[in-house]
């Protein structure tokens, strides 16, 4: 067996799409959606991250905005320029760039970003909104992901997804987000993680696995029973070199596979736009 590829270009392109013409309807009304990103530190993938989302934003009639923060700032420099960015009236959402240096408290500076303008979908009050099935700005890589098992006609209703990693950003939320009865989730869902220690059984019992845990290579083909549909949603840098979570051999057995290169990415930037184009049409109703 050779799988298939899940590449996430089409997938946003097809998003990006129906952004421009929703972006043109709000722009003939006077208004024009607006993304804030805040990038602490020169971490030079983080800045790559920004740079592409900006470029993005252009290319569909987005505005963006940008805060730079300093390495060596204060926390209190964040959060004047998460401040900044709720005060804006030109700014519909906006996002801090994760991860941040280790000194700084991102969670502090989340729960002090205005939740009605949360293009990452990460605030508590947006993941409270996911748990309780509520209209909401939803995570972008966990949307993503869900955007690319429907793009490409993947059957998830009643079907057993296995996440691999439990962080904020990926693991928790898309295991929410699988769960909900949505016609491309309803998932049977588990969640394992560093403590569970029949891992792999558990992985080998999936319809679905999703790697989400930054660590090249760690998905493994003994850990993939044949036909599964494998997602690498975690990735890591040597170099200049993008790794995957999912070596490339499980593409001998799975039936679908994220490259290695032009998977996920493209949604998680296509879905941040989503999210912030469905804010500023909220903000703009009569």
């Amino acid at each position: 067996m050779t799988a298939q590829f899940l590449a996430g270009q089409p997938v946003a392109e097809a998003v990006l799409d129906d952004l421009s013409a929703r972006v043109k309807a709000l722009r003939d009304r006077g208004v024009v959606p607006g993304l804030g990103t805040i990038l602490v530190g020169d971490d030079a993938a983080s800045a790559g991250y920004v740079r592409k989302k900006h470029e993005t934003c252009e290319a569909v009639g987005i505005r963006s905005f940008h805060e730079q923060v300093a390495g060596n700032a204060t926390q209190a420099d964040l959060l004047a320029a998460v401040s900044r960015l709720n005060d804006d009236s030109a700014v519909h959402g906006f996002l801090i760039q994760h991860p941040v240096p280790g000194h700084f408290d991102f969670n502090a500076a989340l729960l002090h970003m205005d939740p009605t303008k949360d293009a990452d979908g990460l605030h508590p009050v947006n993941l409270g909104r996911l748990v309780l099935q509520e209209d909401g700005p939803v995570p972008c890589t966990p949307a993503g992901i869900q955007a690319m098992l429907a793009h490409y006609e993947i059957e998830t209703q009643g079907k057993h997804l296995v996440v691999i990693g439990r962080g904020p950003t990926l693991g928790r939320p898309l295991s929410l987000l699988m769960t909900t009865k949505h016609p491309h989730a309803n998932c049977a869902v588990t969640v394992v993680h560093t403590g569970v220690s029949d891992l792999v059984a558990h992985a080998r019992q999936a319809d679905i696995v999703v790697a989400a845990v930054g660590v090249p290579g760690f998905v493994t083909k003994d850990m993939i029973k044949p036909g599964a549909v494998v997602v690498s949603g975690g990735i890591s840098w040597k170099g200049k070199k993008l790794l995957a979570d999912v070596d490339e051999s499980v593409g001998e057995i799975a039936s679908w596979i994220t490259p290695r290169l032009g998977g996920v990415g493209p949604t998680t930037v296509a879905m941040l736009l989503r999210n912030t184009v469905t804010l500023a049409e909220a903000h703009s109703a009569p």
